[in-house]
């Protein structure tokens, strides 16, 4: 079970009470001690299977607050972990002993229309960035959950609808603020520390704690074509089949992700089949309307549909489609593999264990990452892994803690026979707290020698450890 994550550094003991009202009294945010009404509140993140209990937090609301609580953290010799949208599925916003530099505070969004471009700060969700962007009827290339937060998302590289289109997400970020392991303030971009930024996209929180992200905008919405179809199980072979070819042909501006789980009672699925097993196509087309509604009419005339809320929509209705499916303090266990496609041959495994799923809220996922992806080099930053075409997400979800291992072991079960399927790399924020250093190198592949460089430049001394790790020489 994936509770504990102790920083690997010997705990020092916390500080005097003088030295903590000279912290608290450097903030213009919060100190919080585990004494405190608000700690456990506070502390509890995303994944309800983190229980992990930090010496300090941090509730920072600027620049200055992120210095002062490092500076902190450094004389003290407390391990730091740094908290966005707290939505990681390994938990790395907290770990037991540490300080938890908290940034949720920082949600600020400012837009230039004229340049197409957004400062967003980094306790952003990616709720706060569409709605002011989506004023203008520009867009960000952000997550599929608008619960998720920019920065981990970001700097783990991103991926979402419109990824097809305009790449990962780290692929249009223009510029990032840093707060380095020293405490200085620095910017990164293609100008600027240019070394800095290449492994910033992709790398992670390794190098220092980005405070600030430049992301290019693109003319999208405010109306797209948008939903989902659903379909029962039994009718999985041919859906699928009809998905393999969708991912093959369709327009940049189709983006498609295949679900396999049981029914929820939603109200877009007919009553008859909920609880059952269902195939399910979530689609976003940003394209020409016209162009969209006749790929999504093709896929209405395969087989039977239980279910389609397929229509014209917002973009912001749009990326909240699937918030419901990822709420706070459920406990959830991932594994996931790139894919370079949908095999003939991986069908009939990914069904056995659909079959399997243990949870009314566990789903084995498609996503679709081909198109501008693959159109920049390999080495063109820190992610990574372009030559994938799908990301497999085994996704584990439940409720109680006594489901624990029947859950785990069903994701772990399938991931162990499906991941001969893979390219041999793995999307970095895709992977759990029990995942060892060579998962970590086959998510950067090639990139991960140069990764290791820079963080010997910028982190000699692995003050930014409590995340992937990239480990310094020496």
């Amino acid at each position: 079970m994936m509770q504990s994550h102790a920083p690997s550094a010997p705990i020092q003991p916390i500080a005097d009470d003088a030295a903590l009202n000279t912290l608290r009294s450097s903030l213009r945010g919060e100190l919080i001690r585990r004494e405190d009404n608000e700690y456990d509140t506070i502390r509890s993140i995303w994944n309800g299977m983190i229980d992990r209990r930090p010496a300090l937090i941090a509730r920072c609301l600027g620049v200055a607050d992120v210095r002062a609580a490092l500076s902190f953290a450094r004389a003290h010799q407390l391990a730091v972990s740094v908290r966005g949208g707290g939505h990681n599925i390994a938990g790395l916003a907290v770990s037991d002993g540490s300080m938890m530099i908290d940034l949720s505070r920082m949600r600020g969004v400012r837009v230039d229309p004229s340049s197409r471009t957004a400062h967003a700060q980094a306790g952003c969700l990616l709720s706060d960035v569409d709605r002011e962007t989506q004023v203008h009827g520009l867009a960000a290339v952000l997550g599929f959950v608008s619960t998720t937060g920019i920065a981990g998302l970001t700097l783990g590289g991103g991926f979402g609808y419109l990824t097809r289109r305009f790449g990962w997400t780290s692929d249009t970020v223009r510029s990032m603020e840093v707060v380095t392991a020293d405490g200085d303030v620095v910017q990164a971009s293609d100008d600027v520390n240019p070394d800095l930024f290449w492994g910033l996209r992709g790398g992670g929180g390794n190098f220092g704690i980005v405070t600030n992200f430049e992301y290019q905008l693109f003319p999208v919405g405010p109306q797209i074509l948008g939903g989902g179809i659903a379909w029962r199980g039994e009718e999985a072979p041919l859906v699928l089949e009809r998905y393999r070819a969708l991912l093959r042909d369709a327009p940049p501006g189709m983006a498609c992700v295949a679900a396999l789980r049981k029914a929820p009672p939603a109200p877009w699925i007919d009553k008859e089949v909920h609880g059952k097993s269902i195939v399910a196509l979530f689609i976003c087309h940003t394209g020409p309307i016209e162009e969209g509604e006749r790929l999504v009419n093709d896929l209405r005339a395969v087989g039977k549909p239980v279910g389609d809320v397929v229509q014209r929509r917002s973009y912001l209705s749009q990326q909240a489609l699937l918030d419901a499916t990822q709420p706070k303090g459920r406990r959830y266990y991932w594994k996931s593999e790139y894919l370079p496609s949908l095999e003939p041959d991986m069908v009939a495994p990914l069904l056995e264990h659909a079959g399997r799923i243990a949870s009314p809220h566990s789903a084995m996922l498609l996503f679709p990452l081909d198109g501008a992806v693959d159109a920049l080099p390999t080495n063109h930053s820190a992610v990574g892994n372009r030559d994938a075409r799908l990301v497999l997400n085994i996704a584990g979800a439940w409720d109680a803690a006594g489901d624990d291992d029947v859950n785990i072991d069903w994701a772990r079960g399938a991931w162990q026979e499906l991941r001969r399927f893979s390219t041999g790399g793995s999307y970095i924020n895709f992977q759990t707290d029990d995942e060892g250093d060579d998962r970590i190198h086959a998510a950067y592949g090639a990139n991960h020698e140069r990764l290791v460089d820079i963080k010997t430049t910028w982190d000699p001394h692995n003050t930014f450890r409590l995340n992937k790790n990239i480990a310094p020489r020496g």
